[in-house]
C-alpha cells in the first residue's frame, strides 16, 4: 500500500507495514530524505521514493508523546516558575528609560575641564 501521507516535520505517522509509530524530525530536500525519530527514541533515514513506496499514514501525536525524547520527565514539560510576566519584559525598557531621563554622564575629570 502506497503512502498518501507528504512528510511534515513535527507530525507523526504509523506504518503500517512496520506497526511503528515515528516523527518527521527533518526533510532534506537537496538529497531528497526524511529523517525520521520511531517513538522508542532510534533515529533512521529514508529517501522520498521510499516514504511514498511504504504504507505510511499521519496519525494524531501519542498521548505520551515523550516517548523518543531522551530522559525527559513529565515535570519538565512545564516548568513552574519560568512564565513571563509583563513586568519581565517591561524591566529592561524601563531600566534604559531611566538612563535616558538621567541624561549624559560626565566623569570628575570631564567636569573639571568644563569649569576651567
Amino acid at each position: 500500500m502506497a503512502s498518501k501521507a507528504d512528510p511534515v516535520i513535527g507530525e507523526w505517522y504509523h506504518s503500517t507495514e512496520k506497526a511503528e509509530k515515528f516523527m518527521v524530525t527533518t526533510i532534506d530536500d537537496h538529497s531528497d530524505t526524511v529523517e525520521i525519530q520511531y517513538f522508542d527514541g532510534n533515529v533512521d533515514e529514508m529517501d522520498l521514493t521510499t516514504w511514498y513506496a511504504l504504507g505510511i499514514e499521519h496519525i494524531e501525536a501519542p498521548e505520551d508523546w515523550t516517548g523518543p525524547m531522551d530522559n525527559i520527565e513529565k515535570d519538565d514539560l512545564n516548568p513552574v516558575g519560568t512564565e513571563m510576566r509583563r513586568e519581565d519584559w517591561e524591566a529592561p525598557y524601563q531600566e534604559e528609560d531611566e538612563k535616558l531621563r538621567a541624561g549624559p554622564r560626565i566623569s570628575d575629570d570631564e567636569e573639571q575641564e568644563f569649569k576651567e
